[in-house]
């Protein structure tokens, strides 16, 4: 099993980009392991990305850092097989 910081290096070079769902998965996984607790307004409307991305980490509240760290390797080594 990879540690939180070998599954956040080995995801940056993956080979093949991940779908925008599948990498709203690891944003949000890796937003609550790193900061905790989304901490900044929703962006606006208009703001379809960074709405989409905000709504990735707000869905993981409550969650621990630890276990946020935990989810993102298991979600990485979902994911690792289709893009590594």
């Amino acid at each position: 099993m990879v540690s939180f910081e070998e599954a956040c290096e080995l995801a940056k070079n993956f080979t093949k980009k991940p779908s925008d769902s599948e990498f709203l998965e690891f944003y949000g996984l890796f937003k609550q392991a790193t900061v905790g607790d989304v901490n900044v307004d929703k962006p606006g409307i208009l703001d379809l990305k960074k709405k989409a991305m905000w709504e990735a980490w707000s869905a993981r509240k409550g969650l621990s850092q630890e276990a946020a760290k935990e989810a993102y390797i298991k979600v990485y080594e979902k994911y690792a097989p289709t893009y590594a």
